[in-house]
């Protein structure tokens, strides 16, 4: 007799159709999470990117005014040591001293307009 009663007994329609519709909510909640965790990803990797390239450019600038420098002091050195007497040796360091601060005043110029250009580009990329 038990087994009657189960085989009998049917799930009324409206219960169905509450289960599909949860169903079919939970599908679009889930597919909404998803999308939004793939976003996010996708959002953090290009962060990422866009840094990891802002750096680089940034270091490789400042390697290359490390490099630049280095050149001239060894120059200001060759020069200093074909210097035919103090007078000449004043004259060459005030010459290499007043060169090497504008250098230096451009190279942190350009230095700075990189590392702003690429946190201007970051923050677009954030939007």
């Amino acid at each position: 007799m038990a087994k009657d009663i189960g085989q009998h007994f049917e799930i009324p329609a409206e219960m169905r159709a509450l289960a599909e519709q949860s169903i079919e909510q939970a599908r679009l909640a889930f597919d909404k999470f998803i999308s939004a965790a793939h976003n996010a990803v996708n959002t953090f990797e290009g962060q990422a990117k866009t840094a990891r390239a802002g750096a680089k450019d940034v270091s490789d600038k400042a390697m290359a005014y490390a490099e630049e420098n280095v050149n001239n002091a060894f120059a200001f050195a060759e020069k200093l040591v074909r210097a035919k007497d103090v007078g000449d040796m004043m004259q060459l360091q005030a010459d290499f001293v007043k060169a090497q601060m504008q250098t230096l005043s451009e190279q942190a110029k350009h230095l700075g307009e990189t590392a702003t250009k690429h946190t201007i580009a970051a923050s677009r990329h954030d939007s």
